[in-house]
């Protein structure tokens, strides 16, 4: 057994017995810890329950993160330490892109700024306070500063790394098309209702056009979790040593594999004070090295049935 399942293991019986909620939801489905042998059998939480519970390990938290959503229908993240969060992505980023204070960070994320605990803008502004580097910052819908300050940290061949919402990064390479050679271009997902929904080659297709770039990153993170994936290209995410993504079956979520497509399950063991084991929103495919995509979403129809969901 690896350090990654013995971890995982011992954080199962942890949670289960310290998570009311995922207890319950565990005990609701018939699965003891006693039963678990292998890690899909481990129960796997549908996300929709942040929404309507309070999932967490213990009594207290220093900050809650909030999803986006309507009002009264947002997830809720209780966050015991930020310390832990911020070791976690400071972690997972690291391990694919080297130090923070290597880049010159630019972040363009309307729509989750106007949320002051949304746990990206919280990455986003330590990544950027960690580069200390001229022009880092966040440029909103500044347009204009944004492209002068490419073409400048362009010029001076400066490694750059602009991440942003999929809707802003479309809109600003419209308005403003540029050829960056020394600047990774990192889109979060989603069009949040603001331009129609595209899939990833034809999104990717227009970024690269519009950017003049080769690869189109990726960075898959979402509020319940405290780890991240990152793509370097093409849409396939590999993940950190935290966490670790399984295939469910949709018609039978009991149903979990390593390889296949179905909705994505997520091993997160940095997330220990919450629930560690997530039943997502995602459809995507896993394969055999561990690296998956995400290839859309469905909605709460999955976790019908379940009595916690009225609870």
């Amino acid at each position: 057994m690896g350090l990654f399942e013995t971890e995982a293991f011992s954080l199962f019986a942890y949670q289960y017995e310290h998570n009311a909620v995922y207890r319950a939801y565990c005990d609701l489905i018939n699965v003891h810890p006693t039963d678990v042998k292998q890690l899909s059998d481990i129960p796997f939480l549908p996300i929709e329950l942040f929404k309507s519970h309070r999932i967490s390990c213990t009594e207290s938290e220093e900050t809650i993160f909030e999803s986006s959503g309507t009002v009264g229908a947002v997830s809720k993240h209780y966050i015991t330490s930020l310390k832990d969060y911020t070791k976690s992505f400071t972690n997972c980023f690291s391990a694919f892109y080297g130090a923070a204070e290597d880049y010159h960070m630019l972040a363009l994320l309307p729509g989750y700024l106007e949320r002051p605990n949304a746990s990206l803008v919280y990455m986003c502004q330590n990544l950027i306070g960690r580069a200390q580097k001229p022009y880092s910052g966040f440029y909103l819908n500044d347009f204009e500063a944004l492209h002068q300050t490419l073409l400048h940290l362009n010029q001076q061949q400066k490694p750059t790394l602009l991440i942003g919402v999929s809707f802003a990064l479309l809109d600003f390479c419209t308005a403003f098309p540029i050829k960056c050679n020394n600047t990774i271009i990192m889109e979060t997902g989603g069009m949040k209702g603001r331009r129609k929904e595209l899939v990833r080659e034809e999104l990717h297709a227009q970024l690269k056009s519009g950017f003049g770039v080769a690869e189109i990153h990726s960075e898959y993170g979402m509020t319940e979790l405290l780890s991240q994936a990152y793509s370097k290209g093409s849409g396939i995410f590999n993940t950190p040593k935290t966490m670790r993504v399984f295939v469910r079956d949709v018609r039978d979520p009991k149903q979990v594999s390593e390889t296949g497509t179905g909705g994505l399950n997520i091993i997160d063991l940095s997330n220990k004070s919450s629930c560690a084991f997530i039943a997502t929103q995602d459809l995507g495919k896993c394969h055999a090295d561990g690296s998956f995509e995400v290839l859309g979403r469905f909605d709460a129809a999955d976790v019908r049935g379940c009595s916690l969901m009225t609870a």
